[in-house]
């Protein structure tokens, strides 16, 4: 009989990979128009690069096999849609996103591996590897945690969909509880982390869902918000977790709430907080989200 871990294991991965899906029909769209429009690329490079680390880290953990392989297809399915970006995107933006996959998926991956292979052995080797996804996993709450404190400004869940909370709770409740069943501490402190703050969004939710917002906000800006919703998918709205909070707050930083607006992100941090996907799939950013007017990658 299996362990309840692999059972626990194979429901994560069936979450994980149906949220690493989510993209394909954007990219459906993206291939049949030849062009990227105004779609953004580094959602696809930060993620490769955080299911990267996550498979390296699964292949050095005794058991990680559940850990290898939802990452490993995920891995996978960012290789196909940052390739796919750079064939359709304008010269300008397959530059910027070229460098970037550099960077980052050669660059910053590469000498992790390096490092960990050559100066660490044995325990220590998975301790470092571990503390380094975990840490990169953890810097995506802030964006959940800025959305909660936009919704008691506003009084309003307008920039905190329901699906993004339901799915961060759900998605760090079910890798938690793998986590405490292997005894996992660097897979438990961010799912952990991910499914508290999942469940306090779901609690604020149902305290607001009925409110009208307290702030002024412009017609046209509701309109823009209106019309970069995401269209329905085949496996539903699962662009889902902090990445689209974060890029919801970025748009209304600017409109004229009752307090101080939010402070603009800067690309170091932005990149950093967009490192979002985790081994259990908890996707950070809004990957069917098109950018507004001005925004480039």
């Amino acid at each position: 009989m299996a362990a309840p871990s692999v059972f626990v294991g194979i429901v994560g991965n069936f979450i994980s990979i149906l949220v690493f899906a989510s993209p394909i029909t954007t990219f459906l769209r993206i291939v049949k128009k030849k062009s990227t429009m105004n779609y953004e690329g580094l959602p696809y490079v930060t993620t490769l690069l955080s299911t990267s680390l996550w498979t390296y880290y699964g292949l050095l953990k005794p058991g990680g096999l559940l850990v290898v392989t939802v990452n490993g297809a995920g891995s996978v399915m960012q290789v196909v849609y940052v390739v796919l970006f750079l064939i359709y995107a304008p010269t300008k933006t397959r530059i910027k996103i070229a460098k970037l996959a550099g960077g980052l998926n050669i660059g910053m991956f590469g000498a992790v591996f390096l490092v960990t292979l050559l100066a660490f052995h044995g325990s220590l080797r998975l301790l470092i590897t571990g503390c380094i996804c975990a840490a990169l996993t953890v810097g995506m709450y802030a964006a959940p945690m800025a959305a909660m404190r936009l919704v008691v400004q506003t009084q309003s869940v307008e920039f905190m969909p329901f699906s993004l909370s339901f799915f961060l709770f759900l998605n760090g409740g079910v890798w938690s509880v793998y986590a405490f069943l292997v005894k996992d501490f660097y897979i438990g402190i961010p799912n952990a982390t991910g499914f508290i703050l999942g469940t306090a969004q779901l609690i604020l939710y149902s305290m607001y869902r009925n409110r009208k917002p307290t702030s002024t906000i412009s017609k046209q800006a509701s309109a823009d918000l209106e019309a970069r919703a995401p269209a329905g998918h085949a496996v539903g709205q699962l662009e889902l977790a902090a990445g689209e909070q974060q890029k919801s707050l970025q748009r209304v930083s600017s409109l004229p709430l009752k307090r101080t607006a939010l402070p603009r992100q800067t690309s170091l941090t932005m990149i950093v907080k967009s490192l979002s996907l985790p081994p259990y799939g908890n996707s950070n950013w809004s990957l069917d989200e098109p950018l507004g007017k001005g925004e480039t990658y």
